[in-house]
């Protein structure tokens, strides 16, 4: 694989035939927000195990004025979801009914974008792609099959519409057989008909809401019909590379932000070298700490996320805490999450960085029967106590794994990266943006090279220090003498999550690179 590069548009998504639905819309006038529409309707049709309209989204966008601004298309609790919903219990179930318990923010999310974006298709074209590949039908990838297999037994025994639409015969689809969506492909000409306002306060809204009534879910009608997509500002930090953004909480962005500001304190040594890895693994540890204590639905937080970022001695004094030759011992709870990040770039100058996930593999497994619609379970992550981080009440907002990453550089470039994968997403980002500013690899190179993860992925309770085969015989024994708990995992996996970024070069120059864990491409005209 290599760095594509182009002049007019680049997109860049985790399966070929949404970067190609969005790279459509760039040749047909659209700007790059029109595009990351087009991409993110497409990937809720052709990767539906990791993403779909019945998830959440978040969008940090770059205008060509300079300006950063972010969309969260991020639902709450609904009303019903409350302690006494979940009596008995020690924790929200991760499938079913009940952990179908919050609003779908991902459409909110596209039409706050779109408002605000001067843009002149109509929802019609942007949608045409995703529409025709949910009726004639898509071949399943094998990383989808091999989801489908894994995950059938505990999704094909919930209620609704999932073993109709995605075991039509019966058995989970394999690697080549054609899934074909005419349920979901007709909600998406429903949006383009009745507008996207009628997933939360119209036609299809009612019918959304009765399903989810007869499924046992405790999202209603008056739950959607508050919901708004809210736009607050992208926290962000100085290195010295430039500025970089992220998504606002209850994202974990800041904890993305705070380890490249650590590393970027810390001695690098070589690329993919023990200081490299080792310090970025320590940043990673510092930054997950804070996280933990603090990140969360903003209505209740108690830390300031930009206050911390702003203040260089705070930032100092966490960087002191990594010792260069020693692993601080861990574990620390860690969070799980399957995500979709896309990128786009257009002529004007327009960058964005997207991200949109229904949170586990189908999400809550609930597919609505009227709509063919997959409902996230995100809201399975709140803890079922009075109070304290992230615990459950109606309305709030869940803790999110999701986090879309930008850089201004000070030469003048502007990238935009992230990657899916729940806990490994802030350390994907520090790994390929290390390698790029600091160590100036290859966009492609960045992304394709052999990764890490500290802490558990789906369905694996260990929390070692996994690492990819392809690092120097040198660099496994002197993470292991420094106290790392190292886990070899083999070849390039997808557990390291699928990793994406494009760049934006002063003089119009355009580069998008994707990740060979994933069956994506970047595409540029």
């Amino acid at each position: 694989m290599q760095t594509v590069r182009g002049a007019q548009g680049i997109v860049t998504a985790p399966h070929y035939l949404a970067s190609r639905a969005g790279l459509s819309v760039l040749r047909d006038g659209g700007t790059a927000v029109e595009a990351c529409v087009a991409v993110a309707a497409a990937l809720a049709v052709v990767y539906p195990h990791m993403t779909g309209i019945g998830g959440d989204g978040f969008w940090v966008i770059r205008e060509g004025d300079g300006r950063v601004h972010g969309v969260h298309g991020c639902g709450g609790a609904a009303e019903k979801a409350d302690l006494a919903l979940y009596a008995g219990l020690d924790a929200v179930p991760w499938r079913g009914p009940l952990a179908a318990n919050t609003v779908a923010g991902t459409i909110s999310g596209w039409q706050t974008a779109l408002e605000s974006d001067g843009g002149a298709l109509p929802l019609e074209r942007l949608l045409r792609d995703a529409i025709a590949h949910a009726e004639a039908g898509v071949a399943i990838t094998r990383g989808g099959a091999e989801i489908a297999a894994a995950k059938g037994p505990e999704l094909r025994i919930q209620p609704g519409a999932y073993a109709a639409v995605f075991e039509p015969d019966g058995q989970p689809l394999r690697e080549g057989d054609i899934l074909r969506q005419p349920l979901l492909a007709a909600t998406l000409r429903r949006l383009c008909e009745e507008g996207l306002e009628s997933f939360y306060r119209g036609p299809l809204a009612a019918d959304m809401a009765e399903d989810l009534a007869a499924l046992g879910s405790p999202v209603a009608a008056s739950d959607m019909a508050a919901h708004r997509a809210t736009r607050p500002a992208p926290p962000h930090v100085r290195t010295s590379h430039g500025t970089l953004y992220n998504a606002a909480p209850p994202t974990q962005g800041v904890a993305s932000l705070l380890i490249l500001a650590l590393f970027d304190r810390l001695q690098a040594g070589a690329v993919d070298g023990f200081d490299h890895i080792h310090g970025l693994v320590e940043a990673t540890k510092q930054a997950f700490l804070w996280r933990d204590r603090h990140c969360g639905d903003p209505q209740y937080m108690e830390g300031d996320p930009q206050a911390l970022l702003d203040d260089p001695a705070a930032l100092d004094a966490m960087a002191a805490r990594i010792d260069p030759a020693r692993a601080l011992p861990w574990p620390q709870p860690s969070q799980w999450g399957d995500t979709c990040w896309f990128g786009a770039a257009d002529g004007r100058g327009q960058v964005v960085s997207c991200i949109q996930s229904t949170y586990f593999e189908f999400g809550s497994g609930l597919v609505l029967p009227r709509t063919g619609i997959t409902w996230q379970n995100r809201g399975a992550s709140f803890r079922l106590t009075p109070g304290g981080w992230n615990a459950l009440k109606p309305f709030r907002k869940p803790f999110h794994t999701l986090n879309p990453a930008l850089a201004l550089f000070d030469d003048g470039r502007v990238m935009a990266y992230g990657t899916m994968g729940g806990e490994g997403q802030p350390q994907t980002q520090a790994a390929l943006f290390s390698r790029y500013a600091r160590f100036g690899a290859d966009l492609q190179e960045a992304i394709s090279a052999p990764r890490w993860l500290l802490g558990r992925t789906w369905g694996d309770q260990s929390t070692t220090l996994k690492i990819e085969d392809g690092f120097a015989p040198e660099v496994y024994d002197a993470l292991i003498a420094a106290g790392h708990d190292v886990e070899r995992v083999g070849p390039i996996t997808a557990m390291m999550g699928h990793a994406g970024a494009i760049v934006c070069h002063p003089d119009g120059g355009l580069e998008g690179a994707t990740d060979p864990r994933s069956d994506g491409e970047a595409a540029a005209w």
